[in-house]
Order: structure tokens, then sequence, then C-alpha cells
């Protein structure tokens, strides 16, 4: 958009020192209707005119994108809160969890073997898990 803007002004430079240059009176015939002045107005008007006609027919894709962009504003920050929510939500159901879960059952060591034993047996046990 902004490349755009910087054309059409160069442009419009570009026209008007044209039309400074060439100063001599023209005719301009439209049907019936016809009018005299020099070529630098008629070839200003003409510039401002099509500029006109520019933005009369880009303004609706304009307003179609700003509503767009607000439309997607307001999605985001619905999806947002909807995030905060159920992040919320998770942290509730975490702390529930761990409320309600059963403490884990504790391992009991294994029986220590001594020399005593081992000597005696003759075979090594192997200690129950």
């Amino acid at each position: 958009m902004q490349l755009l803007l910087i054309l059409g002004i160069a442009l419009a430079i570009a026209a008007v020192a044209f039309a400074l240059q060439n100063n001599s009176t023209v005719t301009v015939t439209l049907g019936i209707w016809s009018f005299d002045s020099s070529l630098a107005m008629v070839l200003l008007l003409a510039t401002g005119l099509g500029a006109i006609i520019a933005v009369l027919l880009s303004w609706p894709s304009m307003l179609k994108s700003m509503w767009t962009s607000a439309r997607l504003r307001r999605q985001i920050n619905r999806l947002e809160a909807e995030k905060d929510t159920l992040q919320r939500r998770v942290g509730q159901l975490e702390a529930e969890l761990a409320r309600v879960s059963p403490e884990p059952i504790p391992q009991e060591p294994p029986r220590y073997l001594g020399l005593k034993s081992i000597l005696v047996s003759g075979e090594t046990e192997k200690p129950k898990e």
C-alpha cells in the first residue's frame, strides 16, 4: 500500500513537471461539451480525477481488510481467554489428582545376606522382591 502511494506521488510530480513545460492552450471536447484551457490545467485535472477514481475503487478492499483484521483480533482475544480458562482448569485437575491419588507403597529393602548365612547354608539366597 505504501509502495503504491509513493508511486502515485512520483507520477503526480512527473505530471506537474510535464504540464509546467507545456503551457500551450488546448481544447477539450467530450460529446457536446468543450472548453479551452492550458495543457497544465487539463493534465492536473485528469491526474486529480484519476486519483479520486483510484481511491474510490480501492475503498471496498480497504474496508474489507479492516473488518477482517478487527474480526481476527476479536477471535484472538476470545481464544486467549479460553486458553487461560483451560490452563486454570488443568491446574485444578492436577491438584485434585494429587489429592485423590493414593500414596505409593514403599518397597521393603532387600534382605541383607550376612557372611555367616552364606557360609552355613552353602547356597546364596536371592532376596525376594
